[in-house]
């Protein structure tokens, strides 16, 4: 789970990426999920996007896609959304600490 400080973070690191993923009118799939996942093992950080003619809304689709690949949903803003996931082998974002603990 995110902290506030650990999201403000991570959104300022993802301002600066190019969206990598988008969901389109079919159902997200197996396809839409590996390509998530193969994403997140490599940057830790992706940034997708819901066309207009989606099943889906840009919330609901980055829940699935977090869910399936064991990410945290950093931010959903309109049709884009960001998620999250530490690569366990070989970190390349350093979060900020959690000073409550």
């Amino acid at each position: 789970m995110l902290t506030s400080k650990q999201r403000a973070f991570l959104r300022g690191i993802a301002n600066n990426i190019d969206t990598i993923l988008i969901v389109g009118k079919g159902e997200i799939g197996d396809n839409i999920i590996k390509q998530a996942d193969a994403a997140l093992t490599a940057r830790e950080i992706i940034k997708g996007r819901v066309l207009e003619n989606s099943a889906y809304s840009s919330r609901e689709a980055a829940g699935i896609l977090a869910e399936k690949c064991d990410a945290d949903v950093v931010q959903v803003i309109g049709s884009k959304f960001i998620l999250y996931r530490r690569n366990p082998d070989d970190p390349v974002i350093v979060l900020p600490k959690n000073k409550n603990k």
